[in-house]
């Protein structure tokens, strides 16, 4: 979660929302990222989407069983919708989202046995320092 922290740093410096995604296997880093709906002028490019789309191409497929996805807020539908897809094993997220979240605070796509996958959810690791510094950026941008 410490790497996610820094890539969301990194993405506050670019004047993107800071989000930061890791994704690990086994122990070992697989893909890395944050927010760059900004620098690529794409309102898919979440920290999550591009951290899903490096570990698929990185170990060659899109199914991303065995990995863990480490994020510094609570997914949005749509990143939830992709860690279902991506068949993501276990998901640890910082903030919870009261706007968006859906991984048990609005929906609970990551949860819902209803659906052929469900991921298993770690909640509240780091969070205080998540949730800073979305609140720093926010207050920042509205001074």
């Amino acid at each position: 979660m410490k790497l996610a922290l820094e890539k969301a740093r990194q993405s506050a410096g670019r004047g993107e929302v800071p989000v930061g995604a890791v994704i690990e296997r086994g122990g070992e880093l697989v893909a890395a990222a944050g927010n760059e709906r900004e620098l690529r002028k794409d309102p898919t490019a979440h920290a999550e989407i591009i951290a899903i789309r490096e570990a698929a191409k990185t170990l060659g497929g899109w199914r991303l069983a065995g990995c863990s996805l480490h994020v510094t807020i609570e997914p949005c539908p749509m990143c939830a919708g992709a860690i279902y897809q991506a068949r993501i094993d276990r998901l640890v997220y910082g903030a919870a989202d009261g706007k968006a979240g859906a991984a048990g605070t609005l929906f609970n796509i990551t949860g819902d046995i209803r659906l052929n996958h469900q991921v298993e959810v770690e909640s509240g690791v780091l969070a205080e320092e998540s949730a800073a510094l979305l609140r720093e950026f926010f207050a920042t941008r509205r001074s």
